[in-house]
């Protein structure tokens, strides 16, 4: 086979065995992509194009390599799903950079982010006031989420001639059957309060519970497995 067929077969099988490992993966290795999801990505183009181009790495190492990775991978998405303390390592965790209109300086230095970088994340939200955002949160893939204030809803409650109600920001309390602690206690909680509002939604454990949020006005919401 010559040099170009031998390329072409190579190209072919690697792609090949890229698209069976991106459907493997799961598709937030392209939706909300990590820092971490970002640099296995990079592995995995970088294991293809230097089977292409060098001669001594032939399809069998190419392909021993991809697969090896993969596993890697996915081991670690097996991991991070179950251990919370390895998730929040390798994929960090949302923060808030404004609460209740006022933006939390804290928290842009922690994040290692700007004024001009958050402005020009909350234009690519259609917000361009501060002044409109009642919270924002910094997710994991470097987006930010906005609840604005009410006046500023669409459409506008001012254009509708209804009372402005305050906004508040629904609170995760469990996630995968673990409490999270710390934030029952910044919102001055404890495992009483919880059991009680569990309980009236009809369960008993922590550990049956998939997701439980608690909102100001709306009470808890609860989703089992």
């Amino acid at each position: 086979m010559n040099e170009f067929g031998q390329i072409a077969v190579e190209l072919i099988v690697g792609y090949i065995a890229l698209f069976i490992m991106a459907k493997i993966l799961g598709r937030t290795q392209i939706t909300q992509i990590t820092p971490f999801d970002f640099i296995s990505a990079l592995v995995l183009g970088e294991l293809v194009g230097n089977g292409l181009y060098d001669a001594e790495v032939g399809l069998s190492k190419v392909l021993f390599a991809i697969a090896l990775w993969g596993l890697l991978i996915y081991a670690t998405e097996m991991i991070t799903q179950k251990k919370k303390e390895l998730r929040e390592l390798l994929e960090g965790k949302p923060v808030i950079v404004i609460s209740r209109g006022k933006i939390l300086y804290e928290a842009l230095k922690q994040t290692k982010l700007d004024l001009n970088q958050l402005q020009h994340l909350l234009r690519a939200r259609n917000v361009f006031s501060v002044r409109e955002v009642e919270y924002a949160i910094l997710e994991t893939d470097g987006t930010v989420s906005v609840m604005k204030k009410a006046p500023f809803e669409q459409p506008t409650r001012q254009d509708q001639n209804i009372s402005a109600s305050e906004a508040t920001l629904p609170v995760t309390v469990i996630i995968d059957g673990e409490v999270v602690w710390d934030n029952l206690r910044e919102n001055g909680w404890d495992e009483q309060w919880l059991k009680k509002h569990i309980r009236h939604a009809g369960f008993e454990n922590y550990t049956d519970i998939l997701y439980a949020e608690w909102q100001d006005g709306k009470g808890m919401h609860v989703q089992a497995y």
